[in-house]
């Protein structure tokens, strides 16, 4: 046999259990073929000397949003303004820079402000264009009043809490959840050309953190969707790395199917989770639950800290829990978007209830976020064989924001790494990027440190292994997206998705993790950064 690639002199961290270390790699056809010893006396087309590098699998991020990330870098980002008069005198400046007939801008956050910004404040500085304001954590978006006049908004829509309005019942301009939907009906569909370009540059953000693997949670529908013919925007868009869809619940609709089928809920042509290649599948059916903590609109049990406000699940808790279980009975992967303690507790009866209805032991639910999880819950979130796909980067970003709101014991029960463990629960590394940058490095330090961007420390006790962290990024990710048998560790017969590290993360000090360069990442075998 005449390899395509062999890489040498390398300190291999396989990831895989039975073997985890080795010296060289050998490639052929885009998989690996054998490590060390069992590849002796192969020639290659190509060998590459790592010089000592440390090579582990590419990284597998389970929860994305590649669209938004990259629409957002290509689009006004304000999120380094802090004040209101800053907010807007860049938005003036851009606006005079650019034509067509929306402005649009990512990163609005009202919390440094202390208040939501008005449509009245954007009007004079928007040129009468449309301007759309896309809060960072998605959950929440700012318009001027020139959107305002074309949505004909209703007294009903008025008296929706998440349509917020000033003392005279006027709207402000701030649309939260799903409240969302009527503004993004009028600034959508983008067009093909448009998001299969926002596809490639953030497959490429992706390539330079290492990532060869995505979960795209929500296509088609929702708040992160792009167009109605999505699927077909990542279809022709050829990424350079591996991305599961997952399909948004709104898209999903009775089809009509034999009763003896049990299939009452699909997608046309009876599509399911499963469907697809090596570079582009069918995954979960992602279902939104209730809010985020940013926006203040995560469901919990108790307010946020000197409010009565404790969020909202986003729907009525029967009809959530109907369409769970009968997602559940059609064959569906489930990924249930739940962050507060409440809209988790609404998850956990819901799969159970599934499950008892309708047995089926490897479904690989997933619990997206999972992010304020009482210790009660641990258990419970065990028996019902959930996934939590967890984004550890929020409380590097936003840690000091999310403890103020939640105080002190609600802090320490967030994005959990120990507790899910040691309990029996699954964790699945993921970034939900664009809301954070997105690298895994960055993430795994913050899972063994638990130290924030500010020197914060969040749930101490929640801190777990470098192995242990490298594994929700690699062989757990994989497994959540239906994929450990082809990806997650450097395995023969696998795809040879590999990051070249110019450290190992297992032995630098904790606090240098994140500053680890990536020198190359390999999809299938191919070079495809660095």
């Amino acid at each position: 046999m005449l390899l395509d690639l062999r890489i040498e002199d390398a300190n291999v961290v396989t990831m895989d259990a039975a073997r985890p270390s080795a010296r060289a790699i050998g490639i052929w056809d885009g998989r690996v073929v054998g490590l060390d010893e069992e590849i002796d006396g192969l020639r290659a087309r190509e060998t590459v000397r790592a010089d000592g590098a440390t090579v582990l699998p590419g990284f597998v991020d389970a929860h994305t949003h590649l669209a938004w990330a990259g629409r957002g870098a290509r689009s006004l980002d304000i999120s380094g303004c802090t004040t209101r008069e800053e907010i807007l005198a860049t938005i003036a400046r851009h606006a005079r820079t650019v034509d067509g007939e929306w402005i649009d801008v990512v990163g609005y956050d009202q919390r440094p402000l202390g208040r939501h910004l008005t449509a009245a404040e954007l009007d004079p500085v928007t040129g009468g264009r449309k301007a759309f304001l896309l809060h960072r954590s998605g959950h929440a978006c700012l318009v001027n009043t020139a959107v305002l006049h074309g949505l004909s908004l209703t007294a009903e829509h008025l008296a929706d809490p998440d349509v917020l309005c000033d003392e005279h019942g006027e709207p402000t301009g701030v649309f939260l959840e799903a409240a969302q939907a009527a503004v993004h009906r009028m600034r959508r569909p983008y067009d093909l050309a448009e998001t299969i370009a926002a596809l490639r540059q953030a497959a490429g953000t992706c390539l330079a953190q290492g990532v060869t693997a995505c979960g795209e949670a929500g296509i088609v529908a929702g708040l992160g969707a792009s167009t109605p013919i999505e699927l077909l925007a990542y279809q022709r868009a050829d990424l350079p790395i591996r991305v599961q869809l997952m399909v948004s619940d709104l898209a999903l609709h009775p089809v009509g199917a034999a009763p003896s089928d049990g299939v009452t809920l699909g997608l046309d042509l009876g599509m399911s989770s499963g469907f697809g290649g090596d570079r582009l599948w069918l995954g979960a059916m992602k279902m939104w639950l209730d809010g985020g903590v940013q926006a203040r609109t995560a469901a919990l049990s108790e307010p946020f800290c000197g409010t009565d406000n404790r969020g909202a699940l986003a729907d009525d808790e029967a009809e959530l829990r109907r369409k769970i279980v009968a997602a559940h009975a059609s064959g569906w992967q489930l990924a249930l978007h739940a962050i507060g303690d409440r809209a988790i507790d609404v998850a956990i009866e819901a799969l159970v209830e599934a499950q008892r209805a309708h047995p089926r032991p490897d479904a690989r639910h997933r619990i997206e976020h999972c992010g304020i999880v009482r210790p009660d819950q641990l258990p419970r979130l065990a028996e019902c064989g959930a996934i939590a796909v967890v984004q550890p980067e929020f409380l590097w970003a936003y840690g000091d924001d999310y403890a103020a709101v939640l105080g002190e014991t609600r802090a320490h029960w967030q994005y959990r790494g120990r507790g899910f463990l040691d309990a029996g629960v699954p964790v699945a590394g993921s970034s939900d990027r664009p809301v954070v940058g997105g690298a895994p490095l960055r993430a795994i330090e913050y899972m063994v440190r638990r130290r924030g961007a500010s020197g914060l420390v969040t749930g101490p006790g929640e801190a777990i292994t470098v192995e242990e962290a490298l594994h929700a990024y690699t062989m757990a990710a994989a497994h959540a997206l239906g994929r450990e048998t082809v990806l997650g560790s450097i395995s023969p017969r696998k795809w040879a998705d590999l990051v070249v590290l110019g450290d190992d993360p297992r032995t630098v000090p904790a606090d240098r993790i994140a500053q680890i360069e990536v020198r190359a990442t390999y999809v299938a075998g191919e070079k495809a950064h660095g």
